[in-house]
Formats: structure tokens, sequence, C-alpha cells
């Protein structure tokens, strides 16, 4: 069960993710605006948060993190690559006009790392491109990809941004076109895609990259 929440400025996509057997939680991408209807769901579906999952950490994406964390008392977890500016919001240069408190990490995450939600299995995959330690989330179980700003219907997230690394994003998109095809890609901002529908993933220099 996976329910989009999309909060503040840019609808960033803040989810709840849960188990449907165990009702066990987790929060990801705790957007601008987002804490109120978080808290909501899961009051509203009778879940159990056990911890926040942070794809990257553009302050569009953590905004509410140390709001839910202080609400529920779980831990944080990240990619190394990008912990420092969830440490302290803005050192990636990306202007902000809100006041983002910083967060200290619990778990650094790696490529390959495998977390256990209930009877749900999260694979974490490395694509850095959009930041250094971009992360997506493959659920098995259900079929599912949480993208953060890698992969969009469509399009890809923004290489322009001060810790991009677009050098490595074409990589990071091939190996999210080998998943399953029937994958279902619930993306950071916008609508929800599939692996299948996004043939282009294995081309997506050639249709992004610099010309």
């Amino acid at each position: 069960m996976i329910t989009p929440l999309p909060s503040g400025p840019f609808y960033t996509n803040a989810y709840v993710l849960a188990c449907p057997e165990t009702k066990q939680a987790a929060i990801i991408d705790p957007a601008p605006e987002s804490a109120a209807k978080i808290i909501s769901n899961i009051q509203n579906h009778s879940l159990n948060p056990k911890f926040i999952l942070l794809t990257h950490s553009h302050w569009d994406h953590i905004a509410d993190t140390a709001e839910i964390k202080n609400h529920y008392k779980i831990p944080v977890y990240i990619h190394a690559e990008d912990a420092p500016n969830l440490i302290q919001p803005g050192s990636d240069g990306l202007p902000c006009w809100i006041d983002i408190p910083g967060v200290q990490p619990d778990f650094l995450l790696n490529d390959g790392d495998k977390i256990s939600l209930g009877n749900l299995h999260l694979h974490v995959i490395h694509t850095p491109g959009h930041t250094p330690g971009g992360i997506c989330l493959y659920c098995p179980e259900l079929k599912i990809l949480i993208s953060g700003d890698t992969l969009f219907k469509g399009s890809i997230g923004n290489l322009s941004f001060p810790t991009a690394r677009p050098n490595l994003m074409w990589d990071s998109l091939k190996k999210l076109s080998k998943l399953p095809q029937e994958t279902i890609v619930y993306p950071g901002h916008g609508i929800k895609t599939t692996i299948g529908a996004e043939s282009w993933l294995g081309d997506a220099e050639s249709i992004f990259g610099e010309k």
C-alpha cells in the first residue's frame, strides 16, 4: 500500500508506504507542509511508522523530516553522499526561502542495501545524477519503484543544480531500465508511470545529454 501526498511549493510527492499485513509503515521524503498529511494518513489507516527514508537531500524532499522524526521518534535513512545537506540544509547551494532544521541521520545507506518493512523488502538502488547520493527504492513484492527525482514520467531530474553529477545519471537510468517492465514508478514529482512505458531509459544520454 503506497499513498502519494503532494506537498509544498513544488508539489513534491511525500509517500507513506505500508505493509498490508503488519501495518508497518515507512515515510518517504517528508516534503514541506507534508507533516500534517502524513500524520493524518497514518492515523486513518492505523499504521505503525518505523522509519523515514530520503531519496535525496534537496530541501523540497527533507523540509518536514525533523518534525516527523520528533513526532514519532523514528530513525532517518539517507545515502552517505547526501547526508551533509540533511545535517546542514542549504549546504548544497540550492536556493531556498524557508528555514529547515538540520537532522542527523541515523543510518547511512549504500547501493544494494535491503530494508525490511513488515513482509516487504526495499532494495536500495544508488542512482547518482540529480544529486551525488540519490537513491531509488525497489519493492519486488509490490512491484513498485520509488524513484525520487531520478526518473519522472517521460523525463529525468534536473542536472544543472550545484551538486548534480550529469555524467553519472546515464548509468543510473540504465540500472533502472533492467527492472521488470511492469514495475510501477512513483516519482518525486508528478504522476506515476512504469519502467516499460519509459522505453528510452537505456538511451537517455542521447536524449537529455548536452548536445
